[in-house]
């Protein structure tokens, strides 16, 4: 492991500790170079569907991707970073437990956008008007009456 502070590649372990989920190991570090901590987390190598995209193309699952995009749905709205992970960590395991090799990057899309319309409206919209490509203002607007209508009818109930 490199030190990211001298470059140094001796280092030793001082403490390992597991994760919650049991899925990854975290390190703390000490460089027998310059002497700072530094921390580490080991992950086992899951092995995740390409995901399909709608012009055929095709690329790795990529959790980055998918944090970065609910991230900037959610920016300034009461969604905690920590709830974020969670989602994409059982998205990941979700679409891994599913043993294809191919997965269409719609369903990718609509389990995070449904997860999103529990979370917050305008996270939802947000990212609604990316991941269905909005064309007009039309299109948005009867986006925006379809959530206005689902909560006159929760509200009604």
């Amino acid at each position: 492991m490199i030190c990211p502070y001298c470059t140094k590649i001796d280092n030793k372990v001082i403490d390992s500790r597991l994760s919650k989920d049991a899925r990854t190991i975290r390190r703390r570090r000490e460089c027998l170079g310059c002497g700072r901590r530094f921390t580490t987390y080991e992950k086992l190598e899951d092995i995740l569907p390409m995901v399909v995209k709608k012009d055929g193309r095709r690329e790795p699952f990529d959790r980055d991707k998918i944090m970065s995009g609910i991230r900037k749905a959610c920016q300034k709205l009461p969604v905690g970073v920590a709830k974020i992970e969670e989602f994409v960590d059982s998205l990941e395991l979700y679409f891994q437990d599913l043993g294809k090799k191919e997965i269409d990057s719609s369903e990718v899309g609509e389990k995070v956008i449904s997860k999103l319309k529990e979370w917050d409206e305008v996270a939802y919209v947000r990212f609604a008007s990316v991941y269905r490509q909005f064309k007009d203002i039309n299109e948005f607007m009867a986006e925006l009456e379809d959530i206005l209508k689902a909560k006159q009818e929760k509200k009604d109930k």
